[in-house]
């Protein structure tokens, strides 16, 4: 299925985006998420602001998709690892403006 991203899947994203920060930065300091899902997010992040790269920058493309990647894939694999519950917890929060 290919599916291409239209001007209001964009502004649904960009509306939403101050939601899923207040998400991650909850579920970060939530002591009941692991160590090893809060280690995932931050491993990502370090990632993309250390200045060692797998893909180096000078590479076009590569260099700056290589970073893309790795923090989707850390903010993918951080939710996964987060329990189901506390994330439903903390987005009926957010949800009620609490």
């Amino acid at each position: 299925m290919n599916r291409r991203l239209n001007p209001i899947d964009i502004a649904r994203f960009v509306w939403h985006l101050p939601n899923f920060v207040k998400l991650y930065w909850r579920l970060f300091t939530d002591r009941r998420v692991s160590l090893l899902a809060k280690a995932v997010l931050l491993a990502a992040i370090a990632y993309v602001i250390l200045p060692w790269d797998f893909v180096p920058e000078y590479i076009p493309f590569l260099g700056e998709i290589d970073d893309i990647v790795v923090i989707v894939l850390g903010l993918r694999g951080f939710i996964t690892l987060c329990p189901r519950g506390i994330v439903r917890e903390h987005v009926a929060a957010i949800d009620a403006g609490k």
